[in-house]
C-alpha cells in the first residue's frame, strides 16, 4: 500500500510508514490539540521535496511562521509549493469544491482540508432555525465535498488529510458533522491535550489496530513522548 511521510519519523514509526495514498485521513480533536499542526508539518514535508500541495485553510490557522520553523533554510521555496486557499464562510468553501479540479491541473501529491466543518457549523446552526429541510441540505453539501474528497483520492491516487473538531455530547465527544466524516474516513486519529499532555488515538485503520501515541510538538516537528503503547 502505497504512502506518503507524515513529516515525523515517529508518526511514521506509528503509523507504519505515513499517511496512506488513495483515502482520506481525519485528524479530530478539541482546541489546541495539535490538529493543524499535523496538517502543516505532512504539508512541509511535502513541500520540501518539490511536491505541490492545496491547503484549504477553513479554520485560519496555516501559519508562515511554523513554516519558517520547519524550513528555515528554504521556506521561501516551500511555501512556493503550497497552493493556500483561504474560505471565509461555507459558500467560498462550497464553491472551491466546485472548481477543485481546476486546482489539480498541477502534480498535486496532497489535499488538506484544515476545519472542515468550522465554516459548516455556522450554517448549520443558521438552517436549523429554520426547517429541518434546510439542515439536510447544508449536511448534504458536506458530505458532497467528502465524496469529492474521497473520489479524487482513489481515481488519482492522492492522499487527503481532513481535520474536524469536536464536541461533548453525554460525557462523550463526537465529531462535528454527525457521521460523516467518519464514515468517509478510512483513516481516523483522535488528538488529545490533557494539560499539555498530547496523545494520538488510531481510532480506524484499514490495517492496523487501535493504539495510542503519546507526542510532543517542538518547534522542528512531532516526536514521540515516552514508549509506543
Amino acid at each position: 500500500m502505497a504512502k506518503i511521510s507524515a513529516g515525523s519519523y515517529d508518526l511514521n514509526r506509528w503509523l507504519h510508514g505515513g499517511y496512506e495514498n488513495d483515502i482520506i485521513t481525519v485528524i479530530y480533536g478539541g482546541s489546541g490539540t495539535g490538529k493543524t499542526n499535523f496538517s502543516i508539518i505532512v504539508a512541509v514535508s511535502q513541500a520540501k521535496k518539490g511536491n505541490k500541495v492545496l491547503f484549504i485553510d477553513s479554520e485560519g490557522g496555516f501559519s508562515v511562521e511554523r513554516v519558517k520553523q520547519l524550513a528555515p533554510e528554504n521556506y521561501q521555496e516551500v511555501l512556493k509549493n503550497i497552493f493556500l486557499l483561504k474560505p471565509i464562510n461555507f459558500e467560498e468553501q462550497r464553491d472551491i469544491f466546485k472548481r477543485i479540479n481546476n486546482y489539480l491541473k498541477d502534480e498535486v501529491s496532497l489535499i488538506i482540508l484544515d476545519g472542515a466543518t468550522i465554516l459548516y457549523r455556522s450554517d448549520f446552526s443558521l438552517a436549523r432555525e429554520k426547517s429541518r429541510e434546510e439542515m439536510f441540505k447544508i449536511s448534504g453539501e458536506l458530505a458532497g465535498q467528502m465524496q469529492t474528497l474521497a473520489e479524487i483520492s482513489r481515481k488519482k491516487n492522492i492522499p487527503v488529510i481532513v481535520t474536524n473538531q469536536v464536541y461533548t455530547w453525554e460525557d462523550s465527544k463526537k465529531m462535528v458533522g454527525g457521521d460523516i466524516l467518519h464514515y468517509w474516513g478510512k483513516c481516523l486519529i483522535e488528538l488529545e491535550n490533557n494539560k499539555g499532555m498530547r496523545t494520538a488515538h488510531l481510532r480506524k485503520h484499514r490495517s492496523l489496530p487501535e493504539k495510542s501515541l503519546d507526542f510532543q510538538i517542538f518547534d522542528s516537528g512531532i516526536k514521540k513522548r515516552g514508549w509506543f503503547k
